[in-house]
């Protein structure tokens, strides 16, 4: 089993690097400046973002190549693991990296909406391939943080740092909607393989055994993360993954509702209802009146 070291401060990553550490909390690493690396894999406590330099027309996403070849953005959350294989070869890397410590944006407001930043919880097959226009504006706005770093730290210095990377992801935001735009070909066959996901779950009735399907249980079959499944779902339908999911739901209950022969407790239970009580909730919540009322209508 491969070894998993771990990354808890920025000093030790920037040790890894081979760089200096200009500050405790936060770290701007130019990988054309460091040494040639081989495998490993880490375990880190810290947000990081890495901007690769690759070609990324040499690779595929799915069965389709990426949209650009400027740059490839992948982030990494605190807790999660990373790393890359290098197959034994040394390696040199290109781009740059990205490391602050969550105790650097505490009590500012990025550290309220750093949750809202769903890419961190992205997987690395979802990640942000950048316009070459686009990774000028991610350069710089690493570079704005690089050279703040490289002033004395003074009272203004964390707030002034905070506020680039915020608007450094707020730039990243902006291009992952952009990305899901201009692959709307290949998310219209996620939908589509969605939505049989969905009737086959109902017509194999795996809700007897599973009960309701899920979102995580949805992105997993289709082999995405659960965050990058819910945007793409939400920019592609207006409605999010879980709404789609009820809708669907509803319809089969609808169906099934005039079946006089099954009372609507089984019917609940038939659709992965635990509690009959829960089923009537939902269908009175997106109809506006309740199964009892819907089988009379009949």
């Amino acid at each position: 089993m491969d070894q998993v070291e771990r990354i808890d401060t920025v000093k030790q990553y920037n040790d890894y690097a081979g760089v200096d550490t200009l500050h405790p909390l936060v770290s701007v690493v130019n990988f054309n400046e460091v040494p040639t690396i081989q495998h490993f894999r880490r375990q880190i406590g810290l947000y990081a973002v890495f901007l690769k330099n690759i070609k990324c027309g040499d690779m595929t996403y799915g069965c389709q190549p990426y949209d650009y070849e400027d740059g490839t953005l992948v982030f990494v959350s605190p807790g999660q693991v990373y790393g890359i294989d290098s197959k034994g070869v040394a390696i040199k890397p290109s781009g740059y990296g990205l490391v602050f410590h969550p105790d650097l944006i505490k009590g500012s407001q990025l550290g309220k909406t750093i949750k809202d930043y769903n890419f961190f919880s992205y997987e690395v097959s979802e990640a942000l391939h950048l316009s070459k226009k686009e990774r000028k504006t991610i350069v710089e706005c690493l570079e704005k943080i690089s050279e703040e770093m490289d002033l004395n730290i003074d009272k203004h210095s964390k707030t002034l740092i905070v506020s680039n990377i915020e608007l450094f992801l707020n730039y990243c935001m902006r291009y992952y909607d952009r990305q899901f735009i201009t692959r709307t070909n290949v998310n219209r066959d996620i939908l589509i393989r969605f939505e049989s996901l969905l009737d086959d779950y109902f017509k194999s009735e795996k809700t007897l055994t599973l009960g309701l399907p899920t979102v995580a249980y949805c992105a997993a079959e289709l082999f995405l993360s659960p965050n990058y499944f819910g945007d793409l779902i939400k920019k592609e339908t207006g409605n999010t993954a879980l709404d789609y999911i009820q809708n669907k739901l509803i319809d089969e209950a609808k169906n099934k509702i005039f079946d006089h022969s099954k009372t609507l407790s089984e019917i609940a239970a038939d659709l992965g209802f635990k509690y009959q009580q829960h089923f009537t909730r939902l269908f009175k919540q997106k109809t506006g009146i309740t199964p009892n009322e819907y089988r009379s209508l009949n």
